[in-house]
């Protein structure tokens, strides 16, 4: 027999997990658990090399951005790319959600990884380059629609620049045809 205590509990499962399940804020807290993948190398970075400190925020906070920048284009909410990115970079991607608000589109990145290869930091630590092998899948839905859905390897020549806490994406630039 259950208890009376045992059954409220159960009723407030029973009511609260599916209204919680289905909670797009809760999925999305969910979901912001999850980086993407980033696998940075330095071996060969001049003109100094990468403290081991340095080396581990730069590939968490490049991962932080790919996760902010996913959200924002998905949901088309420029804000979110508030926190990792910084200069040409969030000045390209504030306009790009600025375009898909007005074409009334979005565009939701799977990611699948990022093989990076710091090859600067400047002598003051003010500053880094990398090239970064993504792996993407590109899903544009207009109107809630799916109309286009592409596996992509694509390539980035990356900016990033400290903060007070963090590393910023300063510049996030597609190149082609590039040879790691």
């Amino acid at each position: 027999m259950i208890s009376g205590l045992s059954r409220r509990l159960l009723r407030l499962v029973g009511l609260g997990l599916p209204i919680a399940l289905a909670s797009p804020l809760l999925l999305e807290v969910l979901a912001a658990g999850s980086l993407p993948q980033v696998q940075l190398s330095a071996g060969s970075i001049e003109p100094r090399p990468i403290e081991e400190l340095t080396g581990t925020n730069v590939a968490r906070d490049y991962a932080y951005a790919w996760r902010d920048l996913a959200q924002a284009l998905d949901h088309n909410q420029a804000d979110r790319l508030d926190a990792y990115f910084t200069g040409f970079a969030k000045d390209t991607f504030t306009q790009r959600i600025s375009d898909q608000k007005t074409a009334d589109v979005h565009v939701l990145y799977v990611d699948h990884g990022h093989k990076v290869k710091a090859f600067f930091y400047s002598p003051d630590g003010g500053e880094m380059q990398l090239l970064d092998k993504a792996q993407l899948e590109i899903q544009v839905y207009a109107g809630g629609k799916l109309i286009h859905q592409e596996n992509a390897a694509q390539d980035y020549l990356v900016l990033m620049t400290p903060g007070a806490d963090r590393w910023f994406v300063r510049s996030l630039e597609p190149i082609a045809g590039s040879s790691f």
